[in-house]
This record gives structure tokens, C-alpha cells and sequence, in this order.
């Protein structure tokens, strides 16, 4: 199974947000290449909001090129054989914590946001990623910056789309 094959089968089973994720499937069917960043019509990415329930908080990263708090997320690359191992290994390579472990049920939610040319979209399939007790970050060279915020500090540092994310990632908790 290719990943393109394993991100419709996800897509198919994801419930809720009908509009995107039919948007989604569609664009998959019509771009064979839609999971790669060479796909200038747009291509599916993969993040992961790492939270650590206990504690009530989230690890964001300052953006490097954004200038933005965000969820650790982005391209799929040819090693990753699922949608899901691919959010795994963002969180992890951007977060620097050990022994992630994504929350069962697969995404949490979808955003779908445009992006400068030559690509036009990302498609972001979003998923919850739950910290170790004792977790440790260390900052990658995607960030500036790396930082727990408790669940109510979020809105205050964050855009709408991270905000409804732990939204959907506190509902699944």
C-alpha cells in the first residue's frame, strides 16, 4: 500500500468536517501526487499537536519562517509509509521529545490553508500526540523557539486554526 493509498483510506474513515475532507479525497483522486510537496496544485501534510494531558498543556513551536506558535507539522517524505508515522515523525524530529505516542482514533481534525506559490495549498491532516511524563524538548532548526502553554494561554499566542485543534484534541481526550 502506498501512502497516497493509506491517506484516502484515513480520509474515508475520518469523521466529521464532510466539506474538507470530501475536498481532500477529491484532490487525492485527481492528483496522483498529491501527498508530495512537489504537487503544485497542493499536497497533504501532517501534524501533530503534542499535549500532555496531566499538566493541562501543549507544546508549540515559534515558527522559523512563519514567525507563527504552531503545532509541530509538515511535509510527508518517501519513508513514511502512513499518514499517521508521518505526523509521528514531525512531532518528534520538531519537538525533540522521546516516546510520543499519538492519540488513538487517527486525526483530530482537517485545515486546509494556501500557502505562497509555486504550491498553492496545504492540506493538513491533524492529528493529537501525547507526551511522555517528564518530557523533554529541545528545539530543531524549524524553530525559534519551543514552548508548553497551558490549554487557556493558547488562544492568546496561537491563530484560530491551533485553537481549534486542542479544541478537537480535547474532545477526543
Amino acid at each position: 500500500m502506498t501512502l497516497h493509498d493509506d491517506a484516502v483510506l484515513v480520509l474515508q474513515a475520518y469523521e466529521g468536517q464532510d466539506e474538507l475532507r470530501r475536498a481532500y479525497l477529491d484532490h487525492l483522486a485527481a492528483h496522483p501526487d498529491g501527498m508530495w510537496k512537489a504537487c503544485t496544485a497542493g499536497h497533504l501534510t501532517a501534524s501533530g499537536l503534542v499535549i500532555d494531558p496531566e499538566r493541562g498543556r501543549v507544546l508549540l513551536t515559534l515558527h522559523r519562517k512563519l514567525r507563527m506558535w504552531l503545532q509541530m507539522g509538515g511535509h510527508c517524505e518517501p519513508g513514511d509509509v502512513t499518514v499517521d508515522a508521518a505526523a509521528l515523525r514531525e512531532a518528534t524530529e520538531e519537538s525533540g521529545v522521546e516516546g510520543l505516542t499519538l492519540l488513538p482514533g487517527g486525526p483530530v481534525a482537517l485545515d486546509r490553508h494556501p500557502i505562497p506559490a509555486p504550491c498553492h495549498w496545504h492540506l493538513d491532516v491533524q492529528y493529537a500526540v501525547v507526551a511522555p511524563p517528564g518530557a523533554v524538548h529541545r528545539i530543531s532548526d524549524e524553530s525559534l523557539d519551543l514552548r508548553w502553554f497551558g490549554y487557556d494561554e493558547v488562544a492568546d499566542v496561537a491563530d484560530a486554526s491551533v485553537v481549534r485543534l486542542l479544541k478537537a484534541a480535547r474532545a477526543r481526550l
